[in-house]
């Protein structure tokens, strides 16, 4: 189970540099927003209680939420999507890999990835931003990264069911995505909060918490980061729903035999 399970992440991730689009949504558009969102915003400053820190320092947990996102839930429905059109998934049904061990296989090469890009996008940040990281707060960082990637890994294998074929899949994730990237603060570079109706409604889907949650660690106005329960309750919810979902209506069979 287990050998089967990592030789499954090894061709997930072998699959991911031989797809341009995937690589190009997951690597290249986060880095791209970090860039040009920290040349152009990042040397502002936030003043509070008399003590000044650069926009940046907001930037990157927002790119964060963002690379995260596009590593697990943009990577694999679109992975999925294309797998399952060009017959892929269906021949793998006929092998001795288990259904779960192939899941899993997935989700262990989309944290690859998550780790990858957490790495990449704090670099960038600090090299050429200038933003620090509390320290004190690796811990609930570390458990925010993980629950996000796990919540969202299960939510892009269950939206699978509702992508017609491998054409429409980057419409229809960066369609799901974006709006709420808006209305849950990813591009709203602030230590406070975002109010309104549109904030309240992003309070409701994961995006938001867990951003929220990334932006604490890096927060320098807060002293000591607390342990985020409320939105890690949000985000693992949305994850079981995404489980549940998968195990119901995944489809390993294209659409034209479907028909």
């Amino acid at each position: 189970m287990i050998a089967k399970t990592v030789s499954a992440a090894k061709y997930a991730l072998l699959s991911f540099r031989r797809n341009p689009a995937a690589t190009f949504f997951t690597v290249v558009f986060p880095v791209m927003f970090l860039v040009i969102f920290g040349f152009v915003f990042g040397n502002e400053n936030i003043e509070s209680d008399g003590n000044t820190v650069k926009v940046a320092t907001f930037i990157v947990p927002g790119i964060l939420t963002l690379s995260i996102v596009s590593a697990t839930f943009v990577n694999l429905a679109m992975g999925q999507v294309f797998r399952r059109e060009f017959g892929q998934l269906k021949r793998l049904r006929g092998t001795p890999l288990s259904p779960l061990a192939y899941m899993i296989g997935q989700i262990l090469a989309s944290l690859v990835i998550v780790v990858f890009m957490t790495i990449l996008v704090t670099i960038i940040g600090r090299v050429f931003f200038g933003v620090t990281f509390n320290l004190s707060s690796i811990g609930v960082f570390a458990l925010s990264v993980g629950i996000g990637s796990m919540a969202f890994s299960a939510l892009g294998l269950s939206v699978t069911a509702i992508i017609p074929n491998q054409d429409s899949a980057p419409a229809f994730t960066n369609a799901m995505v974006f709006p709420l990237y808006f209305v849950s603060d990813v591009f709203f570079f602030s230590e406070e909060e975002s109010t309104g109706f549109f904030s309240k409604v992003g309070d409701v889907f994961p995006i938001k918490p867990l951003n929220e949650s990334l932006r604490d660690s890096y927060n320098p106005f807060i002293e000591s980061v607390s342990v985020p329960w409320s939105k890690w309750a949000v985000v693992a919810a949305w994850g079981l729903f995404g489980v549940l979902a998968a195990a119901k209506f995944f489809t390993w069979t294209p659409q034209t035999e479907r028909r």
